[in-house]
């Protein structure tokens, strides 16, 4: 079946596409693209369910009833009758709380009753919220247990999770999670899209095994949370994973066609009322040593400093708080993951820095036209506000000397507001120290502004601004302003979103230009679609934002088709088409891509997923490939195929590859991706992943090699060592990081630091290790709550 898919494709390359010169520079007809395209968005999905769709028994019933929001409140206790944080949930305290004990399957039969049962259990008092979770099971030795490490993979195994959205967003939320191995993590979930994993705060949670589940027990400080204390009513929902079954339960049973980040059919948690945040002080305080020896340094390279920093949060309203940072430390962020890049336009590598992450959501701008991933560097381009430029320079780290924030609501508008003053940076732009004939030298302050108002039932409306240069050598501001639309009522029972955005930069050097965008997006069962527009000038140059493709028109999309059905081996069958032209401004086709895909779903959570890709590029100048491999100007249009195999999350060693074959310009190109997940226990993690591209053009071949090694060693919920090792042969680069915490109290930590840059001119067994940098520190961290 899927063969003949691949021969109609190859029957349409071979009959539809022009001859190419010698060099490989072929002409392009916009009569084949429109033919091409029209097969690959009517003709293949339609071939593929003709060929597919009658193999399988009848699908489960699309899931598109009207939605009834559930509410649950929270009762009150005094102080001193507040639940020891232990896991046990014996507290005779416990016996007050109101119960949910109603949980739907999300997957794999969505809509259908919980099959194990879960009893969650509320509690309050001035200062915190408490939570007891009795997870019954009826074969309590399949319990999966994994990671325990802080802000891990709790998603390999059982687990639950607390939803809380205090400002009743139905977009953002903050998540709260903890495992039955007793790892907890903390994320937040972002305009409904995205899970952003890196943020953190102060809380407790603990859990532990029991002869017929297992149980666990939160306490969640009021004053770890941003809101106004006004507000009795919050979103809230809780969910449940019973892994060695694949259930992901839910009170709220909300659409299974919605994102895991989706909190706009959360239920409600009401009756919160006369709770404190304190004086709404948090200090954090912390002294670090640091070393570092560079090798390229003739003589004595090393260096030994001790420095003292922190980090200052208040609450200027119980809703509002605003953050100073003096001397930022990052030395715990982890390492960017490794990229070659083979295309002409450059790579987006996310945010990882606490500082910058912590309510990251009042900054977020422009909804879905660009949060549809954050390593998609399509959806990203165009960015007005991209915080990782602060604080890098050049491809350098710069230092930040202060920074100061603003975050929260205000008068029923959301604000962000942000400045930071970066150390010295080369610029050109004026003269900061003397004497001349010197590279002048000076910070740079940067800041932005943004401000969000809720409107209709479930939609908001807002602007920003960004002012300053990272670089130091332009002047440069950017104003936008923005719609997100959302109607979860769409015909009594679909959700239908939309979102639009208006920027203009203003740049001493490149002058003004502007950028726009439209999408819609329709996250239903059994039809989904999704489609983005956007356009961005010739000399729109966001400096805070990210932009690595202007002049052009840019459409991109996607419709799909999803079955469900009660088997083991096949719970979903999707099918569907993804699609993307850039045209200049003038309207002439740049780039396309188009493809048709089939993924198969187990019921337990093995996947495959198979696509047909349809590629064309007007390359309108000279260009190189890594290791120097140029591709000539010309029209290119080539086809390929990749298949994906991704194994269930709970087990203890779990494979995701892909391959991706053949077709590449005027040439050919194999990629294998290899992840091979190791967790035998909750105490260690091992994980390689491999990523091999071959490239065989007329004008030269490249081979390009990533590798790349996470382990992590836990000795407890609130300790363990995280390693990172990485390697690629393009840059010749070796990168290994080792990071110890142990959390001996919440907001309290010992951190212990070893990083190694190096550069391995050749693979194994020819080699040599050219060491470049090694760093070591040390740091003492303490908050104080006021």
């Amino acid at each position: 079946m899927l063969s003949s898919v691949i021969c109609a494709a190859r029957t349409i390359r071979h009959t539809e596409l022009t001859k190419k010169s010698p060099r490989g520079a072929g002409k392009h007809t916009g009569g084949n693209v429109r033919l091409i395209f029209a097969w690959g968005a009517v003709g293949a999905p339609a071939l593929v369910f003709a060929l597919l769709g009658s193999s399988f028994a009848q699908p489960m019933a699309p899931v598109g009833q009207a939605f009834v929001r559930p509410n649950v409140a929270a009762v009150r206790i005094d102080p001193s009758e507040a639940p020891t944080i232990d896991g046990d949930v014996s507290d005779a305290v416990w016996a007050k709380a109101n119960v949910i004990d109603r949980f739907i399957q999300k997957s794999p039969n969505p809509g259908q009753p919980a099959t194990e049962r879960t009893v969650v259990r509320i509690l309050y008092d001035a200062n915190n919220l408490y939570f007891s979770f009795y997870n019954y099971d009826a074969n309590p030795d399949r319990i999966i247990v994994r990671s325990m490490q802080r802000d891990g993979p709790l998603f390999t195994a059982d687990s639950v999770a607390i939803y809380l959205d205090p400002g009743q967003t139905r977009r953002n939320a903050y998540n709260f999670e903890i495992g039955a191995s007793g790892g907890r993590t903390d994320q937040l979930e972002l305009n409904n899209t995205e899970e952003l994993r890196e943020w953190d705060t102060i809380w407790e949670a603990r859990s532990r095994r029991v002869a017929d589940g297992w149980t666990a027990e939160f306490a969640i400080p009021f004053r770890s949370l941003s809101y106004d204390t006004n507000q009795t009513t919050w979103g809230f929902d809780v969910s449940r994973r019973v892994r060695h079954k694949n259930e992901r339960l839910y009170w709220s049973g909300f659409s299974p066609n919605l994102e895991f980040t989706d909190v706009s059919q959360s239920g409600d948690l009401t009756g919160i009322s006369n709770v404190t945040q304190g004086l709404g002080l948090d200090v954090q305080v912390y002294g670090k040593l640091g070393g570092k020896h560079d090798w390229g340094v003739p003589g004595d390279g090393a260096d030994l400093a001790f420095t003292v920093g922190g980090n200052a949060f208040y609450k200027v309203t119980p809703a509002l708080t605003n953050t100073l940072t003096i001397n930022t430390d990052f030395s715990d962020a982890p390492l960017d993951v490794r990229q070659v890049n083979t295309t002409r336009f450059s790579l987006f590598t996310p945010e990882t820095r606490d500082f910058f992450l912590q309510d990251i959501a009042a900054f977020e701008f422009g909804g879905r036209n660009f949060g549809r991933n954050s390593q998609d560097r399509v959806s990203n381009n165009g960015r007005p506000f991209f915080s990782r430029n602060i604080g890098i320079s050049g491809g350098q780290p710069v230092n930040i000397v202060v920074g100061d924030k603003l975050s929260g609501q205000l008068g029923g508008f959301d604000i962000g507001a942000l400045s930071v003053l970066t150390a010295d940076t080369p610029t050109s732009s004026r003269e900061c120290v003397q004497p001349l004939n010197e590279l002048t030298r000076c910070g740079e302050l940067l800041s932005v502004l943004r401000v969000t108002h809720p409107v209709l039932s479930e939609s908001k409306v807002g602007f920003i601004v960004t002012n300053g240069d990272p670089s130091g050598l332009t002047e440069n501001t950017v104003a936008g302003i923005d719609l997100q639309y959302r109607n979860s009522d769409f015909f009594g029972r679909y959700i239908l979103q939309g979102d639009a955005y208006y920027q203009r930069s203003f740049s001493n050097t490149f002058g003004e230009d502007d950028s726009a965008a439209v999408s819609l997006n329709f996250p239903n069962e059994p039809w989904f679609g999704d489609f983005v527009f956007k356009q961005i000038g010739t000399d729109f140059t966001p400096a805070l934002g990210f932009v690595n493709r202007t002049s052009i028109r840019q459409y991109t999309g996607t419709v799909s088709h999803l079955a469900r059905y009660r088997n083991t081996y096949l719970n979903q069958f999707e099918i569907g088409t993804n699609f993307e032209y850039v045209t200049d401004l003038d309207d002439r086709l740049e780039s396309r891509v188009n493809d048709v895909y089939v993924r198969l779903v187990s019921a337990i959570g093995d996947e495959v997923t198979a696509r047909i890709i349809n590629t064309y590029e007007n390359v309108p100048a000279l260009f190189f490939l890594p290791r120097k491999v140029p591709v000539l100007p010309g029209r290119y249009e080539w086809n390929s195929v990749a298949v994906r195999v991704r194994t269930f999350d709970g087990r203890q060693l779990r494979l995701d590859s892909e391959v991706t074959c053949c077709g590449f310009f005027d040439g050919t190109s194999l990629r294998t991706r290899v992840i091979l997940a190791y967790r035998p226990n909750a105490y260690f993690e091992f994980i390689p992943t491999y990523d091999g591209t071959f490239i065989r053009m007329p004008s030269g071949n490249v081979d390009i090699h990533l590798f790349s090694v996470d382990s992590v060693i836990n000795f407890t919920p609130d300790m363990q060592i995280a390693m990172q090792l990485q390697y690629d042969n393009i840059s010749a680069n070796f990168g290994f990081s080792a990071r110890y915490r142990w959390e001996y109290e919440p907001g309290n930590e010992i951190f212990i630091g070893v990083a190694q840059a190096a550069i391995i001119p050749g693979l194994v067994p020819r080699y040599t290790f050219i060491p470049r940098m090694t760093q070591v520190s040390l740091r003492l961290g303490h908050t104080f709550r006021f």
